[in-house]
């Protein structure tokens, strides 16, 4: 009598289960058919169809090569034309940025289609995190509990953001939460079939993103716990090695097979390059204690050069870098960052379910033991990646707290099921949870990389705490495009003037405007032009400097330069406008000098109108991350063409109309 029901139950479970995971892959495909190319998708493509077409690794190895090649192979399939390679400056020296951009938009490829399909492969590695998942809260706390932790999953604003994107991020979520609890199901079990399994996992960890270095002190902290429950005589420190070295050994093949065995990066056969994008010199010396390690593993050449240089670009990179938080500038990062970021940009559900969680702990405090026991990979993964992240200088974006969730959804699952004992309660604590997730999910559509919850005051104040990947990713050129269809045409269109933190090309979405400083403007020279009337579009980012020598306060000191700057502008507006004048400074062999001066009156001009832009009222935003000011020639000349007592005077005036 029991069979056939158990049987309907099973089956209705996989129904759930599939339905969630086909609806998560849905809403976050299909928000981003309106979504423009993200800063870092074009690296990853590119660098990907460049492995997978010609066997060489120089372009882009610092982030993982599995991601890539896999997000790649649309491209190669619909047979995808590379960026020329001979005489191309870039390609001899390894430019990711200029040879990604030749790629995406100067080899003749509608770059659109092969985005789309790259991003509904890696699809794939959210959807294995998802049942990922459901399995392990299943297994923990029943078929309920596990359909709680993936409902979590499926509406959750940071995975439908990130969880579809051409990158490494949700692979390296994954993989890590795999390779945790793998490493743990081995340490528990008899057999070689455990241990074989773990080591894959761990191996494609490795060239999933080089944060799986943080894997080997998940390990040795799972193999201390362990040691520390099994009785004297069970413990078999010989064994533990054995296994840890088939780790070691599945990682070096795996990655071997990833780079096509070959050790140089340099594939045979192709117009010649100079180096990677910096020397090995200049990187070696970047990395202090690690030097010999990594110079050792280099010259003996056990691992990929590739590899060895991707980890240490990657490194070195995450040692110093630019970032905002609430208003305040660091390139070291804060320890408060990635705490305030997951409070922000977690959802009511999450943040409620994290505290039933400590609710249950505490209530079934008599059996925590054997709970730590059953969350130990979870604990210690969580542990050790939070420690990582709150010691990390890399502070650009909420992102790196990807590997995290799938814990988080985890512990909620089984803690909604094992708060109470009366199975109603339980019913309506993840009933309550899930839906309040759904309908985040529903109310963010399609603009989840921007999510804010209500304590950060929501999407609409998201700029003011956090920008770059947390909100303002490049991502919404065709939104803006469409506003400007819509409310700046005929006789009366304004002019239309526009800084954009991204890799898209605002062309390819025949966006007519003058370019104000971007975050990235790959090869082009920066030309005079004039501020004047009109419709200033200005990106989060950009509009919070983040990434400008003059970020942070507009002091004295910076407005005499300005203004010294301002009677130059005549001079600027002959050099780029008069082939004559510009033909006669570079004959004075001047020209690198005087192009650096406009530069940077340029970038003055720019932030001094961004501290105005920051007081004032925007007309409209796109998506969250595009601000678009309508300033009259009035504003203008108070925003710019004034005494500092006008500029001043402008933004007061502008604050409290906000």
């Amino acid at each position: 009598m029991t069979a056939p029901a158990d049987r309907r139950r099973s089956w209705l479970t996989a129904a759930a289960v599939a339905l969630l995971l086909a609806v998560h892959a849905a809403l976050g495909l299909s928000a981003l058919a309106g979504k423009s190319v993200t800063t870092d998708e074009i690296f990853h493509l590119t660098g990907g169809y460049l492995f997978d077409h010609f066997g060489d690794y120089r372009i882009h190895p610092d982030n993982g090569v599995l991601p890539q090649r896999l997000q790649a192979l649309p491209a190669v399939l619909a047979g995808a034309k590379p960026p020329p390679l001979e005489n191309n400056e870039y390609w001899r020296t390894s430019d990711v940025y200029v040879m990604s951009y030749q790629f995406f938009y100067e080899s003749g490829n509608d770059h659109w289609p092969l985005l789309m399909r790259a991003r509904a492969l890696t699809v794939l590695f959210s959807l294995g995190t998802g049942l990922l998942v459901f399995i392990w809260a299943r297994a923990l706390a029943g078929p309920a509990a596990g359909l709680t932790a993936l409902g979590l999953f499926a509406f959750s604003p940071t995975w439908l953001a990130h969880g579809p994107l051409a990158t490494s991020d949700a692979a390296a979520a994954l993989f890590l939460t795999a390779s945790a609890g793998a490493y743990w199901w081995q340490l528990r079990g008899a057999g070689p079939g455990r241990t074989v399994a773990s080591a894959l996992v761990f191996g494609l960890a490795c060239v999933a993103k080089f944060s799986a270095v943080l894997l080997l002190p998940v390990f040795a902290l799972l193999t201390v716990l362990h040691l520390a429950v099994q009785p004297a005589a069970e413990r078999r420190p010989g064994r533990l090695l054995c296994r840890l070295a088939l780790h070691g050994a599945a990682a070096v093949l795996v990655i071997w097979a990833f780079y096509g065995f070959r050790y140089t990066a340099f594939a045979p056969g192709l117009p010649p390059a100079d180096h990677f994008i910096r020397s090995w010199d200049w990187m070696l010396s970047q990395v202090g204690w690690q030097r010999p390690v990594i110079d050792f593993l280099r010259q003996a050449h056990l691992l990929p050069e590739a590899f060895l240089f991707g980890y240490t670009h990657a490194y070195v990179g995450s040692q110093a870098r630019a970032a905002f938080l609430a208003g305040d500038y660091s390139t070291q990062g804060w320890v408060q960052f990635f705490p305030l970021a997951f409070l922000w940009k977690s959802t009511p559900a999450e943040l409620v379910g994290l505290l039933l969680a400590v609710l249950a702990a505490l209530r079934h405090h008599t059996r925590i033991r054997v709970w730590a026991g059953r969350l130990a990979p979870l604990l210690a993964l969580a542990a050790i990646y939070g420690g990582a992240a709150l010691t990390s200088h890399l502070n650009i974006g909420h992102r790196h707290l990807l590997p995290l969730y799938p814990a988080l959804f985890i512990i909620i699952g089984v803690a909604a099921w094992r708060l109470a004992a009366e199975p109603r309660v339980r019913l309506a604590f993840a009933a309550v949870l899930v839906a309040s997730q759904a309908l985040v999910a529903a109310r963010s559509y399609p603009h989840y990389l921007a999510y804010f919850n209500a304590l950060a005051g929501g999407p609409a104040q998201g700029w003011r705490l956090l920008v770059d990947s947390s909100l303002d990713w490049g991502q919404d050129l065709p939104g803006l495009k469409a506003w400007l269809d819509r409310n700046n045409t005929g006789a009366q269109a304004a002019p239309v003037f526009l800084s954009y933190s991204g890799s898209g090309e605002p062309d390819y979405y025949k966006l007519a405007a003058h370019r104000l400083p971007f975050v990235n403007d790959f090869k082009f020279p920066h030309p005079w032009y004039q501020t004047t009337a009109g419709l200033y579009c200005v990106s989060a980012t950009m509009l919070q400097q983040v990434y400008s020598p003059l970020r942070g306060e507009w002091t004295l000191a910076r407005e005499r330069e300005y203004q010294e700057g301002r009677l130059k502008e005549n001079l600027f507006w002959k050099y780029w406008n008069d082939a004559a004048t510009r033909a006669e400074v570079r004959a004075a062999g001047a020209a690198e000098a005087f192009e650096r001066t406009w530069q940077r009156y340029d970038l003055l001009r720019f932030a001094r109108l961004c501290h105005f832009l920051r007081a004032r009222r925007p007309e409209a935003v796109i998506g969250h991350s595009i601000f678009i000011h309508r300033l009259s020639q009035a504003e203008i000349d108070a925003a710019l063409n004034g005494t500092y007592s006008d500029w001043l005077r402008a933004v007061e005036q502008a604050a409290p109309a906000r």
